[in-house]
């Protein structure tokens, strides 16, 4: 049987299960209890970040069923004729709802044709029909479309956001995962609940007994080392440039995307910069690192303290 991918396992059902979008589910939650619906919504935020999870939870919090809730994905249904064949099954009454709720997902990709043709539905919508239209690039949709929506910017979730939810998948799945491990996937997720959830997957297939190591998560990810990194960073405290560069050599050398290089590398100077001058806010930071990079960061501060003293 074929595995369930997790960001569809996972994916959430309800407004509870929602996270790091607080500021779009409550004001949804108080507009639905109202009954305060409009006829169509606009839904904006980078990929993999819950806007056509949120969607779906609005149609099933109206009560709208599967029959009365059509998806349609406008990278490949982006012509005219596509958006004449909905406005055709729009002017028919829902099998058994109150609404028939239509999310268009990456609307963008709309021809000029086809916008025009759906602005004359969003001008004089059916009473039963709701459109929640999901797009990464709100500039490429038409203002006359963007007028007529309730427009929702979905937030990039945070590191500490994606690290709960990487900790709630491992312990669902009975996987054994550290604060270091969740921290590094959550940074390979790159703001996206579903490439994070992908990183996972490739790591849980990886490994053998159900305990998740960071050596095992850098080794499947391609990752630079923690050891990489912190040789990094010992060449910027000590002003050393030909170790810096021998550094970057090595990362090179071992394939390692430099995007990803530079993302660890910033955070772990984001912990020591806290450390150093706000260590009353850094303590849930310093939870995150290994024993070596405790032991690593404790060492540039006390050489730091020690020049300039």
């Amino acid at each position: 049987m074929k595995e369930i991918a997790l960001y569809r396992k996972y994916r959430p059902g309800s407004f509870d299960e929602v996270l790091g979008q607080d500021h779009i589910v409550k004001v949804l939650q108080r507009a639905i209890g109202l009954g305060n619906i409009s006829h169509s919504y606009l839904f904006f935020g980078s990929r993999g970040t819950g806007k056509t999870s949120v969607a779906r939870i609005v149609a099933g919090e109206l009560g709208v069923s599967t029959e009365d809730t059509f998806e349609i994905d406008a990278a490949s249904n982006r012509g005219i004729d596509d958006i004449r064949e909905l406005r055709e099954g729009i002017r028919t009454l829902p099998f058994n709802s109150k609404y028939k709720v239509y999310i268009i997902d990456e609307v963008h990709m709309l021809t000029k044709e086809a916008w025009n043709a759906l602005l004359k539905t969003l001008e004089e919508p059916p009473a039963h029909v709701i459109f929640i239209l999901a797009t990464t690039e709100i500039e490429k949709v038409p203002e006359t479309i963007v007028s007529r929506c309730q427009v929702f910017t979905f937030k990039k979730p945070s590191i500490n956001v994606l690290k709960e939810m990487i900790v709630g998948v491992a312990k669902k799945e009975k996987f054994k995962i550290d604060a270091a491990g969740a921290e590094l996937i959550a940074t390979l997720g790159d703001g996206s609940f579903r490439d994070a959830h992908g990183v996972m997957q490739k790591i849980m297939s990886f490994s053998k007994d159900n305990e998740i190591s960071l050596a095992e998560i850098e080794s499947v990810t391609g990752a630079p080392s923690g050891r990489l990194v912190n040789e990094f960073i010992r060449s910027v405290a000590e002003e050393d440039m030909s170790l810096g560069l021998q550094t970057i050599r090595k990362a090179s050398g071992e394939n390692i995307e430099m995007n990803i290089f530079l993302k660890i590398l910033l955070q772990k100077l984001r912990v020591i910069l806290l450390m150093r001058y706000a260590p009353e806010i850094s303590a849930e930071l310093v939870e995150s690192l290994t024993e070596d990079d405790r032991e690593f960061i404790a060492k540039i501060l006390q050489a730091k303290t020690n020049k300039i003293t």
